[in-house]
C-alpha cells in the first residue's frame, strides 16, 4: 500500500488475507485470521494468529498499534475470519476490541462454528461499534482462505486437496513403472511447499511400495511437518522405511481395512504409526470414514499425493475439494493412468472441473481447481 495516498478496501483486505497466510502451517486446526487497524485513511497496526495457542491476530494487531504509539480509539478494524467471543487459549477477541475502543469491526468470512458463530458481531453491536462484513470479491477471498476450517467445521472432515504430475498424454509413469520425475524441480519446490502448509499428505500402498517415499516438506523454514497418511500396507512397509526416519517429527498414519489381521502392522505400531481401521463395503466409503478418523485428531487439511488408484477413490467418494494437476512437457506413450477408476458411461457425468486457473511452474504447466465452495 503506498503511503502518499488512502488505502482502498480491497488493499486492506490484500494485506489482511497476505498476513493470516504467514500462519498456515502453525495454526492448524485453528484458521488462518489476519487483522488491519485503520484510523483517517491510515494503518495503525496488524497482525495474524502466529501459531496455535498464541494471541489472536486481532489482540496482535492492537498490541501492535500500542507497541508504534497509536492509539486504537475510533478505529476501523479489518479482520478476515468473524472475531471470536468465547475462551480457549487465548480470551475472547471481541473483549479485547470493545476494551480498545475501536468505532467498527469489518468481517471479512462469518465463523460456521457453533461456539462462535454471530455471538461476537451481537456483542460488538451491543457495545456500540458498527458492525459490517465484506463485500464482492473481497468476501470470497476471505471465505476461501478458510476453506479448510470451514469444511472441519461443516462435516469433521478435512479439506481434500488432490495432486497430481502427468505427462501430456496423462500418464504418470511409464509400462515399468518409473516416475522419477514427471515433473520439472520448481513443481516440486512447490509441493514441498504444500506439504509444509497443510496438515497431511497421502499416498497408496501401491505408490509406497515404487517410491518409498519420506514425504516430509524438506524446504527452509518449516514450522511444522505433515502427518504421513498411508492408504493400505504392503509386505515393504517396515519399521526401516524411510517414512520412520523422521517419525519423532512428522507422525505417521497408516489407514486398514477394519477386517485386516493388525498382526501385520504390529511392527508398525510399535515404530510409532498410528493405526487406523476403516469400515465400508467400498474403498470409497473407506476413504470417507478415513477422513472422519483423521477429523477427529484434528487434521483439517490432506494433501492425497497419488497413486492413480487412491486418486480415483478420492474422486469417486465426492470428497476432494481442491485439484492440483502439473502437465508436464512429455509424451509417455503407455503406462499408468494419472486416475485409475471405473469413472462414469457418459461424458455427461464426469467429473467437470469449474473455474479452472492455469499457470507456468517452470516448464510445467498448473492447473487448479476449487470443485467445492465452503
Amino acid at each position: 500500500m503506498s503511503a502518499d495516498k488512502q488505502p482502498t478496501e480491497s488493499e486492506l483486505w490484500d494485506r489482511a488475507l497476505h498476513l493470516a497466510e504467514l500462519g498456515r502451517g502453525a495454526v492448524s486446526p485453528n484458521p488462518t485470521v489476519g487483522a488491519v487497524l485503520v484510523r483517517d485513511g491510515v494503518v495503525i497496526g496488524e497482525g495474524w494468529h502466529k501459531k496455535r495457542g498464541d494471541l489472536h491476530a486481532e489482540r496482535v494487531a492492537l498490541a501492535d498499534a500500542a507497541e508504534k504509539g497509536n492509539d486504537p480509539r475510533g478505529a476501523s478494524a479489518f479482520v478476515t475470519l468473524e472475531p471470536c467471543a468465547h475462551t480457549g487459549r487465548q480470551p475472547p477477541c471481541v473483549d479485547a476490541l470493545i476494551e480498545a475502543g475501536v468505532a467498527e469491526v469489518v468481517i471479512g468470512c462469518p465463523d460456521p462454528t457453533e461456539k462462535t458463530a454471530g455471538i461476537g458481531p451481537k456483542k460488538l453491536v451491543e457495545a456500540g461499534i458498527t458492525v459490517r462484513d465484506a463485500e464482492g470479491p473481497d468476501a470470497a477471498r476471505c471465505r476461501h482462505q478458510v476453506q479448510d476450517f470451514r469444511k472441519r467445521a461443516a462435516t469433521g472432515r478435512p479439506l481434500v486437496v488432490l495432486k497430481t504430475a502427468m505427462s501430456l498424454d496423462g500418464k504418470v509413469a511409464t509400462r515399468t513403472g518409473d516416475s522419477n520425475w514427471i515433473s520439472g524441480p520448481e513443481s516440486r519446490d512447490l509441493v514441498h511447499e504444500w506439504r509444509a502448509k497443510l496438515d497431511a499428505v497421502a499416498v497408496g500402498s501401491g505408490t509406497f511400495k515404487a517410491d518409498d517415499p519420506k514425504l516430509t516438506a524438506r524446504i527452509d523454514g518449516v514450522v511444522r511437518q505433515p502427518m504421513r497418511v498411508v492408504f493400505g500396507t504392503s509386505e515393504e512397509m517396515t519399521p526401516d522405511s524411510a517414512i520412520f526416519e523422521d517419525i519423532e517429527n512428522a507422525p505417521v498414519a497408516v489407514v486398514v481395512h477394519s477386517e485386516t489381521d493388525l498382526r501385520r502392522a504390529d511392527s508398525l505400531f510399535a515404530a510409532g504409526a498410528l493405526v487406523l481401521q476403516v469400515q465400508g463395503d467400498t474403498r470409497e466409503a473407506r476413504f470417507v470414514h478415513a477422513l472422519d478418523l483423521l477429523g477427529e485428531i484434528e487434521v483439517a487439511s490432506i494433501l492425497v499425493e497419488g497413486g492413480p488408484t487412491l486418486a480415483g477413490v478420492a474422486i469417486a467418494s465426492g470428497e476432494v475439494d481442491r485439484i492440483e494437476t502439473f502437465v508436464a512437457p512429455l509424451i509417455v506413450g503407455g503406462g499408468l493412468s494419472a486416475v485409475e477408476a471405473d469413472g462414469p458411461d457418459r461424458l455427461a457425468d464426469a467429473t467437470r472441473l469449474p473455474d479452472m486457473s492455469v499457470t507456468r511452474v517452470g516448464q510445467d504447466v498448473l492447473m487448479s481447481a476449487d470443485l467445492k465452495d465452503w
